[in-house]
């Protein structure tokens, strides 16, 4: 379903269960940058009504993720600390040309989004199929359900937005290229790295 060209490398699995403090901090700043997209995209695209509306949701239901796993973290005795940069995400979002016009900046904007709640809706399947800890796989996999629904919306508002043709096209070039750069990651304790 997620149409993703490269799985992740199962060994990733077992680094993210032996450094599952550092996963826990590094998603709760993945849920933070999550509501942050969508209310940027709020903030530079409030003319498409619709979108507006799902993205309030999706603010909503990040923040209330971060919520989450920051209690998982404090009652582990674990400081929030400061975020680290997600090289996945910084390397994926030079793929587009900056530029052009509104629309292809929110297409492509949405098309990365699309990949990234793709990408962990793939890592939160993982770790609820895999890890001992039974309370978190069971969160893992209530999230990994929600990921899959962002996955689809912006996927379809980038198909609604821009010319369905086109927008294929660019998605699978999208994915391609992430496949690349995924050959060079899954040795991190990260959610994408």
């Amino acid at each position: 379903m997620l149409g993703l060209k490269l799985p992740t490398d199962p060994r990733w699995v077992n680094i993210a269960e032996k450094n599952i403090d550092e996963i826990l901090i590094d998603h709760a700043h993945c849920e933070l940058k999550a509501a942050s997209t969508a209310n940027s995209l709020i903030m530079s695209f409030p003319e498409y009504s619709e979108l507006v509306t799902e993205m309030v949701s999706i603010v909503k239901e990040e923040m209330s993720h971060f919520k989450m796993v920051h209690e998982r973290l404090l009652n582990r005795g674990i400081k929030l600390g400061r975020d680290r940069k997600d090289l996945y995400v910084h390397d994926l979002l030079t793929f587009f040309p900056k530029g052009g016009s509104r629309t292809t900046q929110l297409v492509h904007r949405l098309l990365y989004a699309a990949l990234i709640e793709a990408r962990s809706c793939e890592r939160f399947r993982l770790l609820s199929e895999n890890i001992d800890d039974k309370e978190l796989a069971k969160f893992y996999r209530d999230l990994m359900v929600s990921e899959a629904n962002h996955y689809v919306l912006f996927l379809k508002f980038a198909r609604e937005f821009g010319d369905r043709n086109e927008v294929d096209r660019k998605w699978d070039d999208l994915l391609e290229y992430e496949a690349e750069l995924m050959k060079n990651l899954g040795t991190s304790e990260s959610i994408h790295g």
